[in-house]
């Protein structure tokens, strides 16, 4: 479909040399500086504009200008005004694509008690209002009123989490798609290169024909009484039905994340009122070629002019780490990062890699250092079924848990490749790992004794030469039963890996630090199993840092489990803390250490009848 799929490598001025219009166009000015009259493509989102890999709205619009189009972006309008920013630019000749940014603009803004959040990553400066509350519902809204004859295509992760009946934390309700909501006219979800360059080209070839439907990788509502259903479609429980039963809602989940993490899907269909949301099947996975074309675009690698001398803090984090690779294949209970780019793992190419990297050599502040060279798991690089045929039949949605696949190939070598390559670049001083590694791909033993060598080779220059002080791990909880629950291995692992790290840094006389994730008020998870949590972390010396309360997220198995009740694949009972005193209560665990929380924890052990506790978490150290 996409013929222009080729990887070219882009040329790129010195950083300190570049033009205005080395970006995406933001203003009418900036458009006639590049002599056009009107744009194809007019991109609205609720981030920031940095003209990076990294951020979803640089890469569609790169991508489309890729295609030959004319394209430009209006970073965080101003809703609240005469609605100038929405103005500004005209009609596009094609369409309005909208994204509510990087994040859900909900998780973006509140806290797991509902608490407005002080600073927002993506915004200059890390102002906490420049995007409302809902974006791909508000700026919809906005462009269908004042255009109404413009088609508005909605993508980002924000509505791919949404495209179907979804519960929303924030107003503790059970809300339809958002096409319903927004008015728009078709949504992309999950990484929208290939569907949003069809778009186009088939906008571009038929404009007389309007909208497509039959893309994959899209949504889009259809009046019931117009809608031809086809004999393999999984139809859904209808959006009435989910609202007045959970377990029907919780059933719908099932469905819906075993197609989105299917080779070969199939399609889904809700009903809504009188109309059906269709839900065509993902394209399959991006090859490296695709992926490489995507990340060699000539981004600036900066953001935008307009920011001088603001800073950006999700700009911050990342201008000097690498993506290698996307996808997940844990199928964690509570991430959206398999529900959003699948699966299954596409791999960058090393040379693009080094490009890459060697464009981030060239950044005015730039010491020779990198953050990350990793991905959503820093370790899953060139990683899949060594089976095609299996993996293009299965339907789980994880490929480790509840154990690992013996299909999968967890060959750790072509990884070892890339960080030797990168090494031995005479710009490179140091390269650290910052995403998070699976340390269940770590303690595995194949009986292949190169993979097992190889992972072993992996774990020891891991810790000797890639750790900046601390290593990011996330274990998530102590408990079996809790884990089983979030899809993560069993906390022995955990210690085996500890046990690993600690022999490592006595062996080579380094004192650096094992930095573990939990969560709290996870779905099954009781006050005891909290406290057991404090007990045992205690016995091995943490105090823990990195900890959260769980929030629950459109389109997560977690989130289905928290607001229904219902394990969506067993359709069993599980408990939930749901109210603020309840979350709270089990997050005073993990601060068993601080003064102040003392009193109240053996209180509430007390409460719970679990007294005996109380010794083991208080005794003499």
């Amino acid at each position: 479909m996409l013929s222009t799929y080729t990887t070219a490598v882009p040329i790129h001025p010195k950083m300190s040399d570049k033009l205005l219009t080395d970006w995406l166009p933001t203003t009418k000015k900036e458009i006639e500086l590049r002599g056009w009259s009107q744009p194809d493509v007019i991109l609205f989102s609720g981030d920031a504009y940095v003209d990076h890999p990294s951020f979803g709205g640089a890469v569609i619009g790169r991508i489309l200008e890729a295609e030959g189009l004319k394209v430009a972006i209006v970073p965080q309008p101003n809703w609240r005004d005469d609605l100038r920013d929405f103005k500004k630019l005209g009609k596009p000749r094609l369409f309005f694509g909208i994204s509510a940014g990087c994040m859900d603009s909900m998780v973006n803004k509140y806290t797991a008690n509902k608490r407005l959040r002080s600073e927002d990553a993506y915004t200059p400066d890390g102002r906490p209002d420049m995007r409302p509350e809902y974006p791909s519902v508000v700026y919809t809204t906005i462009l269908k009123k004042l255009f109404p004859d413009v088609p508005v295509i909605l993508g980002g992760i924000e509505a791919s989490m949404r495209r179907l009946t979804h519960y929303d934390y924030w107003q503790d309700a059970v809300r339809k798609s958002v096409l319903c909501e927004s008015g728009a006219d078709l949504l992309i979800y999950g990484m929208g290169e290939k569907p949003i360059v069809e778009l186009a080209q088939q906008m571009n070839k038929h404009p007389e024909d309007g909208i497509p439907h039959d893309i994959p990788q899209t949504a889009y509502l259809i009046n019931a009484e117009e809608f031809h259903r086809n004999e393999d479609d999984i139809i859904l429980f209808s959006h009435e039905e989910c609202l007045k039963d959970k377990k029907k809602e919780a059933a719908n989940f099932r469905h819906i994340e075993e197609e989105s993490n299917r080779y070969a899907a199939d399609r889904i269909t809700q009903q809504v009122g009188k109309d059906i949301v269709v839900v065509n099947p993902p394209y399959p996975p991006m090859t490296t070629q695709e992926l490489d074309h995507s990340f060699d675009l000539p981004y600036t690698f900066l953001p935008h002019p307009k920011y001088k001398g603001k800073r950006i803090p999700a700009y911050d984090m990342i201008k000097f780490s690498v993506n290698i690779h996307r996808g997940c294949f844990g199928g964690c209970a509570f991430c959206t990062i398999s529900a959003h780019q699948g699966k299954f793992i596409v791999n960058r190419s090393k040379e693009s890699i080094l490009r890459e990297i060697k464009h981030i050599s060239q950044l005015p502040d730039f010491k020779g250092n990198l953050s990350d060279l990793g991905g959503p798991s820093a370790n899953m690089y060139k990683m899949g079924g060594k089976n095609k045929d299996i993996c293009k039949k299965c339907k789980r949605p994880s490929c480790i848990n509840p154990q690992i696949c013996p299909n999968l190939n967890t060959d750790h070598r072509p990884l070892i490749d890339i960080y030797h390559t990168v090494d031995a670049l005479p710009y490179i001083r140091h390269f650290y790992i910052g995403s998070g590694i699976r340390y269940d791909l770590l303690l595995r033993r194949t009986g292949d004794l190169e993979t097992d060598k190889a992972t072993q080779q992996y774990t020891r220059e891991l810790i000797e030469k890639h750790v900046s002080g601390r290593l990011k791990v996330a274990p998530e909880h102590t408990s079996d039963r809790v884990l089983s629950l979030m899809r993560k291995p069993s906390f022995e692992q955990f210690k085996q890996f500890k046990d690993i790290f600690d022999r490592e840094n006595k062996r080579l006389n380094m004192h650096q630090q094992l930095i573990p994730y939990f969560i709290s008020s996870h779905p099954g998870c009781e006050e005891e199993d909290m406290a057991e949590l404090a007990i045992i972390t205690k016995r091995l010396f943490f105090h823990l840092e990195q900890v959260q309360d769980f929030t629950p997220t459109p389109m997560t198995v977690a989130t289905e489990m928290w607001y229904t009740g219902f394990n969506p694949y067993t359709l069993e009972p599980v408990f939930s803390a749901r109210s603020s005193q309840q979350k709270l209560a089990q997050r005073m665990f993990f601060f068993w250490y601080k003064p102040e929380e003392r009193q109240k924890i053996i209180r509430e052990l007390r409460r719970i009848g679990r007294s005996d506790l109380i010794s083991k978490l208080y005794s003499k150290q």
